[in-house]
């Protein structure tokens, strides 16, 4: 992976004893050893071919062949040439190499996974873990194979964008933001321009030195330049720069590549020279030997710095560390294992923080898409994370996919070795943004009481918390809906609350209105909100019934009267301002003033319950005996007869339901004849104000308590 470039990946191998060889042998191994895998490619793959498979000693030509074969392969491997990678594992398994080093098969899993031959990749893991069981570098190789069909299934909804204002066809990596505005966009790059000739034997490319774009006023990256600064970018590679929360302090890596030694990388820091300058770095004391690599540092405030390094100690393969720094004795702390929440026998690179304080690392030793992946580990104190989760698809992919910056909670920077036109696994920078939610909002009102009754010309007025504000009016189907404006933007935006208000001449005001927020929500929605105005007349209750000349509260097979008076106790609380006057109606049979006086005890039977059973505070009910004097409108149409006025009144009656009227079917029809009776039996509220307050409200009537004497 490229990013040997910035860092060195591999541990210094043994070099065996190969007085006797050819010189050819000699530089091959010490081509690989001091990881000039570009040199190392052609110098092993040359031994390979002068090696016969035979020789003095029984089996020691051949292991030999088997060696460079795997030398070659590991050195193609660290250049991302997976395909020339996997050809020479081929070869080096064919000469039994995993009797020498199991390793063979892990290496030729990655790289098959790598190039998405998924299968293939399973049976080198499995050959693998034959050998060496319970590895979890190949458990979770082979889960990340299993697993792809999955993540790519479960893409999440960033888009990914190549920066190609920023990007030229060398390597560039490992962006950060250089200022507070973050108008300054910091990366490594082996374009033209950087500093010296020569090219880097680890990769056969150009060193790296540390660039810059700024972010001009049309929100364009501009051409990038060398960062400003004596002794910042040198003849050696430089990269994975950070600073602290100030932009004070720049601390960035360097890897030094010195012939014939094994020189690891360094963390340096610099400190700023003004606006657009740095001073010449200083190199910090982490390390107990030149070999030992640290590198990619993270910091935010300058004395926390957590990197990633090769030292003893590890997990396996590269870790990451940290170390605090001592003001006062201007030293930085023995470096401490971040340990297994974090670190995995495989690599931890590349650390960020998030803005909310998250740790964000790629890792090639837990289960992926392929290769390293970028994963994301939640903050859980000072200095604590834990739960590393993988960011899935499209941010990551069977490539490399590493240095994750973020800009915003939904945009930011990352780096990622996609495959190129030419067959090519570059890194190249690209930005991810994860598009907004998609809301739409469509309101329905009715009126209450009655839910199939639908209100036409409502005045809907929509209030933001911002402070928009939108209206309007609902059509013959009682509704109004809102998606996009004019202008294209959206009228439900995400982390926003809204409060509807509705009105209509003819309606009590709704003072209360509905809210609804997108606050918190992290998926798109359709918000249908009902609602329902009070008509200014009667409003029909729940059927409640009686006994036979009773006020007591019928509950039977086939009725539960308290059940029913709920939607009064449901009505009063979604309107805390209402006083409501609660009517009971008998029909024509019996004497007028028994039935005025059942009627006044039904009413307080109904009164009674609400207050003492329900808790309804008494002065918002006003208890009415209407007797038999009010006779009830209902709608007929053809045969059949409506308590509730239809929306087409094509063909409707409008009918009053006298006792002259009902009498007409006494003999003709008995059942309607009672039926009609039965609407007149009936439990009517009606708004005497929305205005009650509970500090000024007059006290109730204690009348309201007591039964009349019946008959």
């Amino acid at each position: 992976m490229r990013i040997n470039i910035a860092f060195t990946l591999l541990i210094l191998l043994f070099i065996g004893n190969v007085q006797g060889q050819g010189k050819y042998i000699v530089k091959a191994e010490m081509a690989y050893a001091s990881e000039n895998f570009s040199e190392a490619t052609k110098l092993c793959a040359q031994a390979y071919a002068k090696l016969g498979r035979k020789g003095a000693t029984k089996g020691i030509a051949k292991k030999r062949k088997a060696d460079m074969a795997y030398k070659t392969a590991d050195s193609y491997r660290q250049m991302e040439h997976y395909k020339e990678a996997n050809e020479w594992l081929d070869k080096s398994i064919i000469l039994d190499y995993q009797e020498v080093n199991p390793e063979v098969f892990l290496q030729n899993g990655n790289m098959l996974q790598m190039m998405a031959e998924y299968e293939k990749a399973i049976k080198n893991y499995d050959l693998f873990l034959d050998l060496v069981p319970g590895d979890e570098r190949g458990l979770f190789g082979k889960k990340s194979c299993e697993m792809y069909k999955e993540y790519a299934a479960n893409k999440t909804r960033h888009k990914i964008v190549n920066q190609t204002a920023i990007n030229k066809k060398q390597f560039d990596m490992a962006p950060m933001h250089g200022d507070r505005k973050k108008s300054k966009l910091y990366f490594s790059s082996a374009r033209k321009g950087s500093t010296g000739n020569d090219k880097d034997p680890r990769s056969g490319e150009a060193y790296m030195d540390l660039w810059v774009s700024d972010y001009d006023k049309k929100h364009n990256w501009t051409e990038p330049y060398l960062v400003k600064g004596e002794g910042i970018n040198t003849v050696d590679n430089e990269g994975t720069v950070c600073f602290d929360t100030r932009y004070k302090k720049m601390f960035f890596t360097r890897c030094p590549n010195v012939k014939k030694s094994n020189l690891g990388c360094d963390i340096w820091v610099s400190d700023a020279k003004g606006k657009t300058e740095w001073k010449e770095p200083t190199k910090l004391v982490l390390k107990t030997h030149d070999s030992i690599s640290v590198g990619h540092p993270c910091t935010a405030d300058g004395k926390f710095l957590i990197f990633a390094s090769d030292m003893p100690g590890g997990m396996g393969g590269r870790d990451l560390w940290y170390s605090t720094y001592d003001k006062k004795a201007d030293t930085w702390s023995k470096p401490i294992n971040m340990g297994s929440g974090i670190n995995t026998k495989g690599n931890e690179l590349f650390p960020t923080f998030g803005l909310n304080g998250d740790l964000i690392y790629a890792s090639d030793g837990l289960a992926g898409l392929g290769g390293l992946d970028i994963y994301r580990a939640a903050n859980v104190g000072e200095n604590k994370w834990e739960n590393p989760t993988n960011l899935g698809s499209p941010i990551n992919g069977i490539n490399n996919d590493y240095a994750l910056v973020e800009e915003t909670t939904k945009y930011g920077y990352f780096t990622s070795e996609r495959k190129s036109n030419n067959g090519e696994y570059v890194p190249d920078i690209y930005s991810y943004e994860l598009p907004p939610n998609l809301f739409d909002l469509k309101v329905n009102i009715n009126e209450l009481g009655d839910k199939y009754k639908k209100i036409e010309d409502v005045k809907v007025v929509v209030t933001v918390s911002t402070g928009e504000k939108w209206e309007g009016y609902s059509d013959a189907s009682g509704s109004v809906f809102w998606d996009k404006k004019p202008t294209g933007d959206r009228y439900v935006n995400e982390e926003s609350s809204y409060n509807i208000q509705i009105s209509k001449e003819g309606y009590h005001e709704d003072k209360n209105g509905s809210t609804f927020s997108t606050e918190g929500l992290n998926y798109g929605q359709s918000f249908i909100i009902d609602m329902a105005l009070l008509p200014k007349k009667p409003i029909r209750l729940p059927e409640v019934r009686y006994p036979l000349s009773k006020w007591d509260l019928l509950v039977d097979s086939t009725i539960n009267s308290p059940d029913s008076l709920l939607f009064v106790f449901n009505l009063l609380e979604e309107y805390p301002g209402m006083v409501l006057e609660l009517s009971s109606h008998t029909d024509s049979r019996g004497g007028n003033s028994a039935n005025q006086k059942l009627s006044e005890n039904r009413a307080k039977a109904c009164y009674k319950y609400l207050v003492e059973e329900k808790g309804v505070d008494p002065r918002r009910i006003v208890p009415v005996g209407k007797g038999e004097v009010e006779a009830r409108k209902v709608w007929k149409k053809a045969d059949e007869y409506f308590t509730s006025q239809p929306i087409d009144m094509t063909g409707v009656e409008e009918i009053i339901l006298t006792e002259e009227y009902i009498n007409k079917y006494r003999r003709s029809d008995n059942a309607l004849f009672k039926r009609l009776h039965q609407f007149n039996r009936r439990a009517e509220g009606k708004v005497l104000s929305m205005e009650f307050d509970a500090a000024t409200a007059e006290a109730a009537d204690p009348k309201h308590m007591e039964y009349v004497k019946y008959p």
